[in-house]
Parts: structure tokens; C-alpha cells; sequence
């Protein structure tokens, strides 16, 4: 069946403190989201590469790819004002039935087993997404101060959220809602279920220089 992937950059990088977007910024010299895009590329290497960037960072990416000689193919979506309108205007790329992979920008960590086995189980069963258990102790707020909860009972979700293209198609003709708080979310508003598959505890998401410094030394041992 068809694949594409959908990798989603849009963030400014604020709680990095860098002047760059985030996805732009160096990891073991070359830009994080080059990473990314590369790893998606080699685990799925037949699937079509769909990249959403703010409209201001086309001609930046250009210049990126052009000084690190980065050649694999893809194509270029302008970004929206929220995810979901990011995501929305990437579908519109999807013109055949197939199994589309969302992805994080600055998910460069994520394993190739995590990648195929939701590719696997959403062509067979419409969806995946990869989960990992929370090891620390949760509290939630309350009036009053805050509660012990039971960790057990929650996960930590990670990308890609895989989909078969027709449910999430489906899905994104929905209005906007502020719980979409990702792909998943908007998919299980349409009354289906959400199919979870073990991630990787390296798959971080950048979004901060402790989470840099992470994946400086994660980069180096993940391999499979």
C-alpha cells in the first residue's frame, strides 16, 4: 500500500532560548529536523515525504539543504496557525488510499521497529500510535492543593501517529477543536478507537536544551 509521511516543523524554538526555530537547530552539526527526515526516510524509504513549515522558513530551508547537501526528496506544505491546520493542509497531498505516518519535526530518536510496527497495525487496523509508561510519581492539582494519582492509568504519547488515509482524512473534516491535541485525538472524536504500540524511551521530543543535550548522546546509540 502507499505510504506517506507527514513530518510537522513548525515550532519557534522559545523554550530553547535560540534565535532559530527549533528544528533548525544543530544536532552533531547538521539541523535536528534533517535528522528527523532522514530517519523516516530510511526506515520508510518508499513513502512520500510531505514537510510543513511556516511559509517564512521556505527560502531558510532552501539555503539549509543546499549548504548540507541534503538531497532527499521531499515536498514542501505551508504550516498553519495550529497543528491542525498544518496537518489539514499536508492532507491535501494525499491522493491515494494509503497509510499516512504524522511526525514530529524534532523527533529524530525514534526506533525503526516503533516506525514499522505502526505502520503495520494501521494499515491492518486504521490506527497506531506509540505509547511509553510514566516511571515517575504524577500529582494532580486541585483547589486545594493536589492529589496522588495512579501512574498506572496514564501513558506518554509519542510520534508517528500512524493512520490508514481514509480515517484520517475523515477526520480532519471535522471543525477545530482545542482538545486536538494531536492527530490521535482528532480521529478517536470520530468514535475510533486508538490502537497503542510500545515506543522508545529515546523518542523525545526537543523542545528544550536538557532535551538537546539527551539526544546529543541518544543519537550515537540508537541503532538497529
Amino acid at each position: 500500500m502507499k505510504q506517506y509521511t507527514i513530518i510537522v516543523a513548525g515550532g519557534r524554538g522559545a523554550r530553547m532560548g535560540y534565535s532559530i526555530p527549533k528544528q533548525f537547530i544543530d544536532l552533531n552539526y547538521r539541523p535536528i529536523l534533517m535528522h528527523t527526515i532522514e530517519k523516516m526516510h530510511q526506515i520508510l524509504d518508499h513513502s512520500e515525504i510531505i514537510l510543513v513549515l511556516p511559509k517564512a522558513e521556505f527560502k531558510n530551508w532552501k539555503n539549509l539543504c543546499q549548504k548540507h547537501q541534503f538531497n532527499i526528496n521531499h515536498k514542501l506544505v505551508e504550516g498553519g496557525n495550529t497543528r491542525f491546520e498544518s496537518v489539514s493542509n499536508a492532507l491535501k497531498k494525499v491522493n491515494e488510499k494509503s497509510v499516512v505516518a504524522v511526525h514530529d519535526g524534532v523527533r529524530p530518536l525514534v526506533k525503526n521497529s516503533v516506525v514499522n510496527k505502526c505502520m503495520q497495525i494501521a494499515q491492518e487496523k486504521g490506527t497506531a500510535i506509540p505509547i511509553i509508561a510514566i516511571e515517575e510519581s504524577l500529582r494532580q492539582k486541585t483547589a486545594g492543593g493536589s492529589v496522588v494519582v495512579n501512574r498506572d492509568e496514564y501513558l506518554i504519547v509519542q510520534t508517528p501517529q500512524c493512520f490508514r488515509s481514509e480515517v484520517l482524512l475523515e477526520a480532519y473534516q471535522q471543525d477545530y477543536s482545542p482538545t486536538f491535541t494531536d492527530d490521535a485525538s482528532i480521529v478517536e472524536a470520530l468514535g475510533i478507537e486508538i490502537q497503542l504500540i510500545q515506543g522508545n524511551k529515546e523518542n523525545i521530543k526537543i523542545t528544550t536544551p536538557e532535551d538537546l543535550k539527551k539526544a546529543q548522546v541518544y543519537i550515537n546509540l540508537i541503532s538497529e
